[in-house]
């Protein structure tokens, strides 16, 4: 009984533990006093340009401790809060550090996930933030990372990664993760892949549609975004003339009736039908960033895109 009662106890007692969330005030909210108040200005009016001319809001948090949170939990809580960016765009980041656990975070908006990667936050961390930091150069590394975050929201940004080729993919990932998926990948949907090549009718048509979304996303996550694009794009042209060859010209129909797969065909008597679930997220939080005037989000949605690190 004693422990029921002590376990709810640690349970509802739980979420007052947790690390409070602070004012949004401007865009760099320092409440461990780390940057100088040069350097300080300096991002900030970096920032609220960056607003002013696209409408992506970045900002800084720096905080002295996690306080026992996880450093990922409270980062999105925070962009939560905060609600970074505009509603209709999700354009918002957070770029959160924690000066006594030497871990940092970038927490990039819906919006953002596609030009903001996880792989080119980690880059960006790694290559431009902690190098300055071990150097105790805090002004230049959050200087510098504001600055890689801007152009990389712009595609411009290019960094020399320090991790050679022989140890990483081209999407950044280690080349042992990179064969494991590669080959689950080629197994599972270039399976579904030969089903719609030689299933004949609609059921053909919607295999090739179905799969579309899956030769663009694991190829992007894998390889990156130029060779993902490429693969995605030559399997959405390729399959795309297969199934118009064998749909509407007589050898194509005539292979399909001699190689193809039996009761596939859309006027036979299967009948196929497909249940679509997608993923919605809604954000419901109970924090507010009360703002009663100055700087403030501008109500974006965050889902746990970015990376983390440390110094």
């Amino acid at each position: 009984m004693l422990i029921t009662l002590l376990s709810l106890l640690l349970f509802t007692a739980g979420p007052l533990l947790a690390r409070e969330v602070p004012f949004l005030s401007a865009h760099v909210v320092d409440e461990a006093g780390l940057l100088s108040e040069a350097g300080r200005n300096q991002i900030e009016e970096k920032l609220a340009l960056f607003e002013r001319q696209t409408s992506n809001q970045l900002a800084v948090l720096i905080v002295p401790s996690l306080e026992g949170d996880v450093l990922e939990e409270y980062s999105l809580r925070v962009a939560e809060t905060w609600k970074l960016g505009q509603a209709d765009l999700d354009n918002g980041v957070l770029l959160l550090v924690a000066v006594q656990d030497r871990k940092m975070r970038i927490e990039v908006g819906y919006g953002l996930e596609g030009d903001l990667t996880d792989a080119l936050s980690s880059r960006i961390i790694r290559n431009e933030i902690a190098p300055r930091f071990r150097e105790q150069d805090f002004d230049s590394g959050i200087l510098n990372g504001v600055e890689a975050i801007i152009q990389a929201s712009q595609g411009s940004y290019t960094p020399e990664d320090s991790q050679s080729l022989s140890e990483s993919g081209p999407g950044l990932m280690p080349w042992p993760l990179l064969l494991i998926f590669g080959g689950v990948f080629l197994i599972v949907v270039g399976t579904f892949t030969a089903l719609g090549f030689f299933t004949p009718g609609g059921a053909g048509w919607f295999l090739y549609i179905f799969l579309i979304p899956f030769w663009f996303a694991f190829p992007i996550a894998m390889l990156g975004v130029p060779i993902g694009l490429s693969v995605g794009l030559t399997y959405l042209i390729l399959m795309g003339l297969a199934r118009i060859f064998f749909s509407f010209t007589k050898r194509g129909q005539q292979f399909h009736k001699k190689y193809g797969l039996k009761g596939g065909s859309g006027s036979g008597g299967g009948s196929y039908s497909s249940s679509s679930s997608g993923w919605s997220s809604s954000s419901s939080s109970g924090w507010s960033s009360g703002s009663s005037g100055g700087f403030s989000g501008g109500g974006g949605s965050f889902g746990g895109g970015g990376s983390s690190g440390s110094w």
